[in-house]
């Protein structure tokens, strides 16, 4: 029996060495944070397909579907930079704090209005834009704060375990929601999702990072040195062009996605959610070994495997005739989708100053999201004006033409072009 006691324990100090895969789970505050958002991250998978499935039962717009999506990326890309500067002249845990409570009371008054059968679509767009504003305020900050949580050597390691835990919810949180919205109501989705928040606001006002005051500068100089940073350094601009031109191209299937469930597959919210959960497997399998493939092939054949993923995704999915037939297809959108953002993701934490850590990242959010926000929107657009098999096969043929054209013209930074020294 003890033989067995050291052996788990040794296993386990195996899996937690710095460097390792697991490491970051060392730190409590990295285990507690974690956690939270794992419950986090649920509850708005699950808010996320309400929304979706409940669009496509208010109209039949394909742009307006669409629209779901981009109201959740925008805000990001119109306060993005904004909500970098707050992350970087204000305590980090009071600005997520801040965040977390805001999506927590928005997420509970559309609950109730849906429940009192008051949203219309453009009521539903307002209160997902709402909470988009909530994710672009948090999520420089939440970012930024990873380096308080651990150790400078398990960084890539928490990046990626961060990942995780957002694509394990997104694998469980679709599914959880289409069989929720079947036995309850798009109520009890909106309900459940402002619940979960709790657990995060809990953690973060317990939470007392050993971090330095920030310096405050004025807002607008302050957006500004980001800004110039992330545009006059070679590799932050390659990273910066790669992340728009590969959202631009992910949200075909990401927009489109609950219009072809419910105008080609002929299903409803639950095949909609088992979709998403095969999504979330994807990309849970992906985070798992983004990391090693990364550092055995390099990030600019990780980030072309994660494009030609994607591509075959929006090449087959108009074929489809049935949700079986789709789980695997949602299985490589998940992978593809991870090991493209992840890659670049670690890409620019590692170029970016921590007195600027927050606006580089900010900047990065908003350019990538931004793109898929523009890329709902054309897709959209172009489902409408055409149909969805055209409206996929063009998202696919960019792909095609940036998998083509971006080696040459933005190439991923090599391993040690541009990184930051640190004191």
């Amino acid at each position: 029996m003890p033989d067995n006691e050291e052996n788990q324990t040794g296993k386990l100090a195996l899996l937690m060495k710095p460097g390792s895969t697991f490491a970051p789970f060392r730190y409590p505050a990295f285990r507690a944070i974690w956690t939270a958002n794992l419950f986090s991250a649920i509850g708005s998978s699950v808010q996320s397909v309400g929304a979706a499935w409940l669009m496509t039962e208010l109209t039949t717009s394909h742009r307006l579907i669409a629209m779901v999506q981009a109201s959740v990326t925008l805000p990001i890309m119109l306060f993005g930079l904004i909500a970098g500067a707050i992350a970087d002249n204000f305590d980090r845990r009071r600005v997520m704090l801040a965040a977390q409570l805001g999506m927590l009371v928005v997420s509970a008054f559309l609950a109730v209005l849906t429940f009192e059968r008051m949203v219309g679509p453009y009521l539903l767009l307002a209160f997902t834009l709402a909470v988009g504003i909530g994710t672009a305020l948090n999520s420089p900050a939440w970012q930024a704060s990873v380096r308080a949580q651990v150790g400078r050597e398990d960084l890539p390691q928490a990046i990626s375990l961060n990942t995780l835990a957002f694509n394990m919810a997104r694998s469980l949180g679709p599914a959880l929601g289409g069989l929720l919205i079947s036995a309850a109501g798009m109520a009890a989705a909106f309900a459940v999702n402002s619940i979960s928040y709790v657990a995060m606001v809990w953690v973060l006002g317990c939470w007392r990072p050993d971090a330095p005051p920030p310096v405050r500068q004025p807002m607008l100089p302050s957006i500004r040195d980001g800004l110039v940073f992330c545009f006059t350094s070679a590799p932050v601009r390659k990273i910066l062009l790669r992340g728009f031109c590969i959202g631009l191209g992910m949200a075909g299937y990401q927009a489109l996605i609950p219009a072809v469930v419910r105008d080609r597959l002929n299903s409803g919210e639950l095949g909609y959610g088992l979709l998403l959960a095969a999504f979330g497997f994807g990309s849970i399998v992906a985070a798992l070994i983004v990391a090693p493939a990364r550092r055995r092939w390099g990030t600019e054949r990780v980030v072309g495997f994660g494009s030609l993923s994607y591509a075959a995704v929006l090449v087959l999915l108009p074929a489809a005739t049935t949700v079986n037939y789709v789980l695997p297809i949602a299985f490589i959108a998940g992978t593809g989708w991870v090991t493209c953002l992840t890659t670049l993701n670690v890409a620019m934490q590692f170029r970016s100053p921590e007195e600027i850590l927050g606006r580089c990242l900010s900047t990065y959010s908003a350019v990538t999201f931004g793109g898929m926000a523009l890329g709902a929107w054309l897709w959209g657009t172009v489902a409408d004006w055409t149909s969805l098999p055209v409206a996929l096969f063009w998202a696919a043929g960019w792909f095609v033409f940036n998998l083509l054209i971006m080696p040459f013209v933005a190439p991923m930074p090599k391993p040690h072009e541009g990184r930051i020294t640190y004191k």
